[in-house]
């Protein structure tokens, strides 16, 4: 079986030049998995300053780490509030507004500024760029799927920022259809997916026993948002439709849904196994102990987790509204996909990923390792530096 190149993420461009440039870079705070593409991107540029909303959201469990990276925490002031998506789900999120970004900057004088986001911060720094040489980067975190009813003002806030940008950063594809239709110009947007060092999963045996082949796996929080609650539902409906038919599926994370998904899992006597939350170190052993992988999700900008099942060896059973399932996931190949959604999708997709043969599993654990063999710390930090390679000719 061959690896189709239709979804391939651009090639990692190796050799880049060393940019005597200082950078500063405005985000809301550092996730471990970004703290890799930091520090070799730092080593890419003269100076690089990060400038942070907060040490880390309050719903978020990683400690801070900044080891290697000149970091600043901005004055801010944030607020928490819950945001409603048109397809019916709603959840958290906080919104920062860091309003010492241009003292910040006139004190540093960057002469690349790369900005998170599409709002306030990245207001401020277009302003700096207009009152200096300075050339600005807009990170845009998003997909056309998670900006689905976005308002007219929104929108148009967002269309001054794109088009006053010198070049854009957006995870895939979908985010990047999402900047060009706001007037984003296409030779100056980049695809940064998410990716994190996945060394030590790729060490996992891609070989699977036959007993754990077809065994589901999911990791992540139990919220709404994240679909689990659909997928276990689908689950029911296919174990009717093959009431002697083994399977078993495996949940590892914790949620506001935990007590309510158990409690439907044993009124419909589902085989679902709840984990709870685990430490990374812990699932190594659990990528290892399942067949495939399931990523039900309502709305993700992109969706580590699929990197990290890929990389261990474990096709995907996922939802189109992840970039990463868009980017990642060819049907057949390196998984299934599906609109979570559509009942009759999550029927189907469930159904292929089942009752697919030993033999064609072997084959898909091979290539979906070889998907993401490229998306590497050092990958993502070239992507940056090409961007302001190509921001600096603008």
């Amino acid at each position: 079986m061959e690896l189709s190149q239709e979804r391939q993420v651009v090639s990692v461009q190796p050799d880049l030049p060393f940019l005597p440039l200082r950078v500063a870079l405005l985000t809301n705070f550092i996730p471990p998995y970004v703290l890799p593409v930091l520090q070799r991107l730092s080593s890419k540029v003269g100076d690089l300053r990060v400038f942070i909303s907060t040490a880390m959201e309050s719903d978020r469990s990683w400690k801070p780490d900044w080891t290697g990276v000149h970091v600043t925490v901005q004055k801010t002031m944030t607020t928490a509030v819950r945001r409603r998506h048109p397809i019916g789900y709603s959840g958290p999120a906080f919104l920062h507004f860091p309003y010492d970004t241009i003292p910040l900057l006139r004190n540093y004088r960057p002469e690349i500024v790369i900005s998170g986001q599409l709002g306030a911060r990245t207001l401020q720094s277009l302003l700096y760029c207009k009152m200096s040489t300075a050339r600005l980067i807009t990170w845009a975190d998003l997909s056309e799927h998670s900006e689905w009813g976005a308002g007219k003002i929104r929108s148009a806030v967002r269309r001054i920022l794109l088009q006053s940008s010198d070049a854009v950063l957006v995870n895939g594809a979908s985010g990047a259809r999402y900047v060009e239709r706001l007037g984003a110009r296409t030779t100056a947007v980049f695809q940064l997916p998410l990716v994190r060092d996945m060394n030590d999963l790729f060490t996992i045996p891609v070989t699977r026993d036959r007993v754990i082949s077809h065994r589901l796996l999911y990791v992540g929080q139990l919220i709404e948002g994240k679909g689990i609650h659909l997928f276990l539902a689908a689950l029911g409906r296919w174990k009717r439709r093959h009431p002697q038919r083994p399977y078993e599926c495996w949940v590892v994370g914790e949620g506001p849904l935990r007590r309510e998904l158990e409690q439907s899992a044993r009124s419909n006597d589902l085989n679902v196994k709840f984990l709870g939350s685990m430490p990374f170190h812990e699932l190594f052993r659990i990528y290892s102990s399942a067949g495939i992988f399931v990523f039900p999700t309502l709305s993700d900008t992109w969706g580590l987790v699929v990197n990290e099942a890929l990389a261990s060896g474990l096709p995907v059973l996922g939802s189109l509204f992840s970039q990463a399932v868009e980017e990642l996931v060819e049907e057949g190949v390196t998984g299934w996909r599906f609109r979570p959604d559509q009942t009759e999708e999550i029927d189907a997709a469930l159904d292929r990923a089942l009752n697919t043969p030993e033999a064609t599993l072997r084959q898909m654990r091979a290539a979906a390792r070889a998907r993401v063999e490229s998306l590497t710390p050092e990958f993502a930090a070239s992507r940056i530096i090409e961007a302001i390679i190509a921001a600096g000719r603008g």
